[in-house]
Order: C-alpha cells, then sequence, then structure tokens
C-alpha cells in the first residue's frame, strides 16, 4: 500500500509560481512510476505531467514549457513546479503513483495506470 499526501497549493496571480509537493510512504520510492492530474470544476481529470521510474517525463502540451516534475528519492517525495501559472490552471492537483514500470509514456499518461492516489491540492489562479 502506498500513501500519497499532496501540499503546496493556494492561491497566486496570473503570471507567479507554486511548488507543489507529493509524499509517499514505502520504500521503494525510486521505482514508483509517478504523476500530476488536476481537475477543474465541470471538467474531467486530464493529465499533467508523469516521470517513470528512470525518470524519463512527459508533459501535457498546455503546461510544457511552464511546469516541471521532478522527485527526490532520498525524501521520498515528488514536485511540480509550475511557472507562468495562467487562470485556466485553476484546479484540485492529485499526485498519483504506480508500482508499474513502463517505458512508454502512453501508459504513464494515463489515469487508469495508477494504483495510489492522494487527496488533492487546490491551486485558484487570479486573473
Amino acid at each position: 500500500q502506498v500513501q500519497l499526501v499532496e501540499s503546496g497549493g493556494g492561491l497566486v496571480q496570473a503570471g507567479g509560481s507554486l511548488r507543489l509537493s507529493c509524499a509517499a510512504s514505502g520504500r521503494t520510492f525510486s521505482s514508483y512510476t509517478m504523476g500530476w492530474f488536476r481537475q477543474a470544476p465541470g471538467k474531467e481529470r486530464e493529465f499533467v505531467a508523469g516521470m517513470n521510474w528512470i525518470d524519463n517525463t512527459v508533459y501535457a502540451d498546455s503546461v510544457k514549457g511552464r511546469f516541471t516534475i521532478s522527485r527526490d528519492n532520498g525524501k521520498n517525495t515528488m514536485y511540480l513546479q509550475m511557472n507562468s501559472l495562467k487562470p485556466e490552471d485553476t484546479a484540485v492537483y492529485y499526485c498519483a503513483a504506480t508500482l508499474g514500470r513502463y517505458y512508454s509514456s502512453s501508459y504513464y499518461r494515463r489515469g487508469t495506470t495508477y494504483e495510489y492516489w492522494g487527496q488533492g491540492t487546490q491551486v485558484t489562479v487570479s486573473s
């Protein structure tokens, strides 16, 4: 069982930055494939960024060049650095983890790939 706890959300003006954190339980964190997803009111959950166990990364087109996913295996923590935030980035952000090892990003872009999810953290970007 893997437990995930997000933090770092909040209210920020357009153009600002936030860094989200996702603390994970488990002794094999470095082998997890991890992802960030978000869900805005009235919309379906969407993929934001993902990182497999060998640190290959993939981003949604809407955040490419603005967001950066990273991990610190010593702290069992994944991060999402969000820069140049826009009002359309407003959503609840969720981190997710899977013990599966995937080479193809087509797998870790999918929400159905992940067995474990955090409770979410709210990000609000004002115009």
